[in-house]
């Protein structure tokens, strides 16, 4: 099954903010929890027609998060709670964006970060592990990991010209198996770069600090 990459930019303690947060938040928080519970309804009657039961409801997972634990039995609750979560995170991020549509995501960044690896870039700017990395550690509790997905990655905003840099150098030492790819993560990379030095630069409220990916199939 080929699987979506999309990915946005937010300031990743706004998102472990809302986690465990009931009887806390903000007025701003709650109002935008309001939209989550809306989009968490939406997307659960998405299923709901799929004929897919994770035998926990996403606005159930929701509201298990926000109220700071992700402990249901069901079976693929996990895929509930991941769901639910990227919600939170895509309510207080930027518009998402598309990385690409991959028939073997894993199979396909592992073999990039081999090659990225052979011709010099270095181990921490190579992007398999942080597309799989899961969310924030910061996270005051655990929550379960779905095998199947959704799965969420992260990759910090400061890495992003570093990142682009370092393709961008090597691309015409590239296979070419890989070099239409990497051209158009290296044009998105500098894109968030750039949005996020002028955010920094320009911007008083602007704290964003961290890319995430969602693979959804």
């Amino acid at each position: 099954m080929s699987r979506i990459i999309s990915f946005n930019s937010a300031d990743k303690a706004d998102v472990v903010a809302f986690l465990g947060a009931a009887g806390n938040l903000t007025s701003d928080q709650e109002r935008n929890l309001g939209v989550m519970r809306e989009l968490a309804q939406a997307r659960q009657l998405d299923l709901d027609h799929q004929g897919i039961d994770w035998g926990l409801s996403i606005p159930d997972a929701l509201d298990h998060l926000i109220a700071g634990h992700a402990d249901s039995d069901a079976e693929y609750a996990a895929a509930a709670y991941y769901s639910a979560l990227q919600l939170i995170i895509d309510r207080n991020g930027s518009d998402p964006d598309e990385l690409g549509v991959y028939s073997k995501p894993s199979t396909f960044f592992g073999l990039l970060d081999d090659e990225l690896r052979r011709l010099g870039v270095s181990a921490d700017l190579l992007l398999h592990d942080y597309l799989f990395s899961g969310p924030p550690e910061e996270i005051p509790f655990h929550i379960p990991y779905p095998v199947d997905g959704p799965h969420i990655g992260m990759f910090p905003l400061a890495k992003a010209k570093p990142a682009a840099d370092a393709y961008r150098a090597v691309l015409d030492r590239m296979d070419d198996g890989f070099t239409y790819d990497v051209q158009a993560l290296i044009e998105k990379l500098d894109v968030e770069h750039e949005s996020w030095e002028y955010g920094m630069k320009n911007l008083d409220w602007y704290t964003q600090d961290t890319l995430f990916f969602s693979l959804k199939g």
